[in-house]
């Protein structure tokens, strides 16, 4: 029911920033719950950020206090800003969604629909 495409992603020197989009192919998301996740290579996909359909936000400790999320209903988006990037934030970022009119934030890959196909962060040195 939900298609999302990722853009934003790509190469960055350490301390630089980026900001990732999500487009969803609905009119509204308001009534889901989205979140981002990130891929390294060689390692299992992680939980990175997420909001819900009213705003409520959480984020792994990894990235709290680097990374943003937000979101903008009318524009059918979900947003990424990625601040004081590190060699360790190099990875495929995956934008997901949720349906439901929930407070809490979710955290796990099984709790979400709708993926898009990511897209690459790559961070140097």
């Amino acid at each position: 029911q939900v298609q999302l495409v990722e853009s934003g992603g790509g190469l960055v020197q350490a301390g630089g920033s980026l900001r990732l989009s999500c487009l969803a192919s609905r009119r509204t998301l308001s009534t889901y719950a989205m979140a981002w996740f990130r891929q390294a290579p060689g390692k299992e996909r992680e939980f990175v950020a997420a909001i819900t359909w009213n705003g409520g936000t959480t984020y792994s400790d990894s990235v709290k206090g680097r990374f943003t999320i937000s979101r903008d209903n009318a524009k059918n988006s979900v947003y990424l800003q990625l601040n004081s990037l590190q060699p360790e934030d190099t990875a495929v970022y995956t934008c997901a969604a949720r349906p439901g009119l929930e407070t809490r934030t979710r955290t796990q890959i099984s709790e979400y629909s709708y993926w898009g196909q990511g897209t690459q962060v790559t961070v140097s040195s």
